[in-house]
């Protein structure tokens, strides 16, 4: 296998059309490619300035998780820190885990900071939410998004090799209008459940018009958690 590490868009381009297979840590690939076949080429982004730019408000898809540190919200911080072992964050990488893993431990971080998808196809460089990125597996560049007033992430403990932990993402964002709002993104098994309410003059207030979304079909367990983790967020974004 020929392992390609494009310095350039336009080389990043010129692999994927030579039919070069993206990869970041591969750690989610190796061993399909050992059991079923290695491909022929393959592209990693390690070496694009596109895709290894770590900052308060963009964070490449070629970074390795452990390197995501207090430059980006504490939310994103919060998901990339405990995903995997030690030894899987110091290989995984962003783009892997919101692309290729079917966990996308990142993503309801991602979602809660209103994010946009900057990504690359034989036609160029394009702009897309994460939904489409992740339907369609579009190869990552990076993330971009506008700090928040506060943010937090929850992780459920579980047992290593069993059903996916519960994950509850908040942020809290300043609209243009001067007015507030929070957002929500649960993940329930294998699904990301998200929400948004204005930031109301109460937590109760709030936390009724998020149970009106499609945060409103969890769980009472899970709605249990939601709203401890929201109550908690509000009170950060109160006194930042």
């Amino acid at each position: 296998m020929l392992l390609r590490l494009p310095t350039s868009l336009t080389e990043a381009q010129n692999c994927m059309a030579e039919g070069a297979v993206p990869i970041g840590g591969a750690t989610l690939v190796w061993a399909l490619w050992q059991r079923d076949g290695f491909p022929e080429q393959a592209m990693s982004l390690r070496s694009l300035p596109e895709a290894t730019v770590l900052e308060h408000e963009a964070l490449g898809a070629a970074v390795l998780l452990h390197r995501i540190d207090d430059r980006v919200p504490e939310v994103l911080r919060g998901a990339a820190s405990t995903v995997g072992t030690g030894a899987v964050r110091r290989t995984a990488t962003v783009g892997g885990n919101i692309v290729g893993s079917t966990l996308r431990c990142l993503l309801p971080a991602a979602l809660v900071l209103d994010t946009r998808a900057t990504a690359l196809d034989r036609d160029g460089v394009f702009e897309t939410d994460l939904a489409e990125v992740v339907a369609k597996r579009h190869l990552l560049l990076s993330l971009r998004w506008r700090t928040p007033r506060a943010s937090g992430y929850h992780k459920a403990p579980a047992e290593a090799g069993g059903p996916p932990p519960l994950v509850v993402a908040t942020a809290v964002h300043a609209e243009e209008d001067g007015r507030r709002r929070v957002r929500v993104a649960v993940r329930d098994g294998y699904e990301v459940i998200g929400g948004s309410a204005e930031c109301t003059a109460g937590t109760d207030e709030t936390l009724r018009a998020l149970e009106s979304t499609d945060l409103g079909s969890l769980p009472p367990e899970i709605g249990d958690v939601m709203r401890r983790e929201v109550s908690g967020v509000l009170v950060r974004a109160a006194d930042g």
